[in-house]
Order: C-alpha cells, then structure tokens, then sequence
C-alpha cells in the first residue's frame, strides 16, 4: 500500500490518478473498441443462428414433397377400416371388404413343475420359485448343464437362438426370450404353463427346437386342423400351438392378404379392424388447408427474417456514443447505462455486405417462374408452350411499399383455389428439388453463413482462424502492452513523488534541527 504526502502533505496519491488518466485515454479508447468488436460478434452468431434455423426449417418443411400431398380420406365404415396419407403424390379411393383379419400365433408349454409332489400330483412352480429358484434347483436342468433354445415365429424375427445354463432361473429364460427372440411369454403359477405369443401376426406357426425345448416342455406338436383333427384326451397337459393367420381381404376386386392388419398402399396406411359382411368405400382428396398453411408459414417467416435483418443493415451508429467504462457506470443510474449502451450497441452489423448481397438475391429469388405441369399432368399448353408458374400465380406478391424492402403478401383465397387445382405445382415452383425457390433461398443462406462465419467464427473455433476473432487478439496484445506501460509510468511517477517527499524530510529535519539548536542558545 503507497501512502504519499506525509512529509509535504500533498495528497500524492490524487495527483497520480488524475495524472494516469489522461495517460489511460488511448487505453479507454482501445478498450472500448474491443467491447464494439465483442458486440459485432455476438450480433453476427446470433445471425448465423438464425439463418442456420430457417435453413433447416426449409429443409424439414416446405422442400419435402409430402408438405404437399397431405390428404383428407374419407372411409363409410371408421369401425371396420381406417385408412391415413403418408406419402402419397395421388389420391386413392374404391372399396375393401374385410374377410378375416391377420391373427398371431400362440404356444403354450406342458405344465413345468418344481420336482416336489404331494399324495396325487407334482407341485407347480410358484411365482417365488420363477425368481428364485435355479433351474437346477427346479430339477428342470442338471448341475453346470447349459443348453439352447431356438425359436421361429412368424411376424418377427424368423428365427433366435438363446443360451440357457443351469444357473439360469425361469425369470431370467422368459426375460431372454422377450429380449432376443419373436415372441413375447409369461409363465402363469395357476396353470403351470409358459404362454408364447408372436410379436407380428401372419400365416405359420410359433417352432421351438434346441436342447433346452424338451426340458421346458415347448416342444409342441403340430397344429390341430381340420378336417382330419385327433381327439386328445381331456387330460392332456402336454404343449399345445395355435397358427396364425393372415389378414384377407379384398380391394378394389382384387382378392389379396397381408401378414399384419396395418400395411401400406400408394402411399396411404390401411388399418383393418373388424371383419366386414359388405365392402367399405373409401376416398381421398388433398388436405387444402394444410398445404396453405405450410406455404403461409413458409412466408411469413420470410418476411420475418428480412425485416429483422434490413432493420440490422440499416440500423443507425451513434459514434459519440461509446462503451462506458467501469469507473463511467459507477458514476451512472442503471436506467442511464441501458438507455446509453442501447445507443452505444446500435448499428454492429451496418451496411454488411454479406447479409446485403443475401437480401437482394433474395428478392430475385422470389420472382422466379419454374417449369411445371397442368392438373391432367401436361407439360405444354394447347399452344405447345412450357407452362410455368410462379408466386404470382398463387396469389403472392411483393408489397407496392419499398419501405417493406421485399416482404410478400398473400391473396390466400387465390392460393387456396391453386393448391385445391393442382398441388403438384405449388410443390415444383416452392420445394422443387432443383429449381424451386426453396432451395434457391436455403443455398442463399448457406452462403451468407459461410461468408459469417469466415467472419465472425463459430463458439466452438480460435481466435487466429476467423477476422474479428485475429483483430480482438490484436487489441487483447495491445491492451497488454499498453498496461505494462501504464504500470511503469505509475511506477516512475510514485518513485519520483517518493523522493520528493524524502527531500521534503529531510528538510523538515534540517529546520527542526537548526530550530533545536537555536533555541538552546
């Protein structure tokens, strides 16, 4: 701690402050331009964020063909079919009449028992047993023994084999097979018996082989079909399998089956659900209400974006208003500070040139006709022209106010009457894969991002390899310098105030001296 002034009584200490300020303004000034520098860059990756979003909200939206193709079916019998649009480019409609519906197969094992017996039967195995007991000590394996057990069922996975040791309890064999196997089982104490489902449904039966089959009694005979179906006596416990079958139906005249009652045609989900005595009608017709509001959406958005960023480019700089230091802010109301840092923030991104090019590409963009095809699928009119479209055409135009810098306006009953026409070509001029303005607009972004980035870096890049990132390092190293100097000055100026206040001293010390003298005369 430096006290100064104790000897001449100058407050030191004030003198070098207000001495080292004005030595600190080119420092201030270096300061504050890497704050300016710091809020250019946080402006410019908020940017880049936001001109990465929209890029994947296009990519996700608007450039998928099923925007718009979305469908509304219609089905006269909801209880017995349903019938959803997935990825159709056509509409679908007829009849299907519901004979029988696909069906999984089953399996149940003999009845296992713990090896225990009472006067007149073998105990079953308990739900405590299932968890506890090996199957060792269920007497179902013997001691270090391991063996397989395969299982094929329709539907699901054809066929998997599991390992099962000796060690192994009932829980943990019927948790493998729902891992790894077709088949979901449980084991039930009241009957004894392992109850085997297939995951899928279809045509065949539940198949166990492998050595541990026997052991667990799944080793089933076939099925029991007619016509020619054995009596079994009613005192059979042994493994008993019922087949699955497939789903039969038929469709527009055609009769067909399906392994599951949910599958796909053209591009629409068929679920059946009951079987019908008469055919179901069906129909579908494009979702127009949908496709508007992905198109809305799609410009609403737009006109978002170019107003936050014309207001970005064109946002005025208030040059006399700079950073505030620390001993500024001390010195201020939290109201002052924000009222002069909004001012001081204001225009980081002015006229940039990478944002300003994006926008007018952007308006070119917007006024583009693509090639396309009529509702009947025609790609020439009667006079043997291309025909084309354009936003125009469904009802979007740029706004007669140039204050709107581009923005678009829509005339949604015009839109709605071109998507309800012919969805097709809404599609081919928004989301065309090569042409479309979608993309033309995500490939603007990308490149406006690209150029950001070069630019202003990413949070996840050094300093060294983007511009403003190699300009802050320089101020940072000149800031460091500038400190170094600051410091010795102070140093000097302390050191050359210190001696004088031991010149002052020794002169109070002459003058009490002399004094002492004199008056011992």
């Amino acid at each position: 701690m430096r006290i100064g002034g104790l000897a001449s009584g100058i407050d030191t200490e004030s003198i070098i402050r207000d001495m080292m300020k004005a030595h600190r303004i080119p420092l201030d000034k270096i300061t504050q331009k890497k704050q300016y520098t710091q809020w250019q860059l946080d402006d410019y990756r908020s940017t880049n964020r936001d001109l990465r979003k929209s890029s994947d909200k296009l990519f996700d939206t608007v450039m998928k063909q099923s925007t718009y193709m979305k469908k509304n079916v219609s089905v006269s019998d909801e209880k017995a079919v349903s019938i959803t649009a997935k990825a159709s480019t056509s509409d679908f409609s007829g009849t299907i009449e519901v004979k029988q519906l696909a069906t999984q197969a089953n399996l149940q094992s003999g009845i296992l028992t713990d090896g225990t017996t009472t006067d007149d039967k073998k105990n079953k195995i308990t739900d405590e047993q299932l968890k506890t007991k090996t199957l060792e000590g269920l007497s179902i394996f013997a001691k270090g023994e391991i063996k397989s057990l395969t299982i094929k069922a329709p539907g699901g996975i054809e066929s998997a084999t599991i390992e099962i040791k000796a060690e192994d309890t009932l829980d943990s064999v019927l948790k493998k097979i729902n891992e790894k196997t077709g088949v979901t089982a449980f084991y039930d104490s009241t009957s004894g018996k392992i109850a085997m489902s297939s995951k899928g449904s279809g045509s065949g039966e539940i198949v166990v082989s492998g050595s541990a089959a026997e052991s667990l009694r799944l080793n089933a005979e076939p099925a029991l079909e007619p016509p020619a179906v054995p009596t079994r006596p009613d005192d059979y416990d042994g493994p008993e399998s019922t087949a699955g079958e497939d789903a039969k139906f038929i469709l527009n005249g055609l009769d067909t089956s399906r392994s599951s009652n949910t599958f796909t045609i053209n591009g629409f989900e068929v679920s059946l659900k009951q079987a019908t005595t008469s055919p179901v009608t069906f129909s579908s017709s494009t979702d127009t209400e949908k496709v508007l509001d992905s198109v809305v959406e799609f410009v609403n958005d737009y006109n978002e974006m170019i107003e936050k960023l014309n207001s970005k480019i064109k946002e005025k700089q208030f040059k006399s208003f700079h950073p505030l230091s620390a001993e500024q802010k001390a010195d201020m109301k939290e109201k002052e500070i924000e009222l002069w840092e909004e001012k001081a923030m204001s225009g980081t991104l002015k006229g940039d040139p990478a944002l300003s090019s994006m926008l007018n590409n952007l308006r070119s963009i917007m006024s583009i006709s693509v090639n396309t095809t009529d509702k009947d699928g025609k790609s020439f009119d009667k006079d043997g022209k291309q025909i084309t479209i354009s936003l125009n055409d469904l009802g979007i135009e740029t706004t007669s106010n140039y204050l709107d810098n581009g923005k678009l306006t829509i005339n949604e009953d015009k839109l709605r009457a071109k998507i309800s026409e012919n969805p097709n070509a809404v599609y081919d001029l928004i989301g065309g894969k090569d042409e479309g303005i979608a993309q033309k607009y995500r490939t603007e972004l990308q490149d406006a991002q690209k150029k950001i980035t070069l630019k202003a870096g990413s949070s996840t890049t050094v300093n060294d390899s983007f511009a403003i990132g190699r300009s802050m390092k320089s101020m940072d190293q000149q800031i460091e310098r500038f400190e170094r100097k600051l410091q010795m000055m102070e140093d000097r100026y302390w050191k050359q105030f210190t001696a004088m206040e031991k010149a002052f001293q020794r002169a109070n010390d002459q003058s009490t001296q002399l004094m002492n003298s004199l008056g011992g005369m």
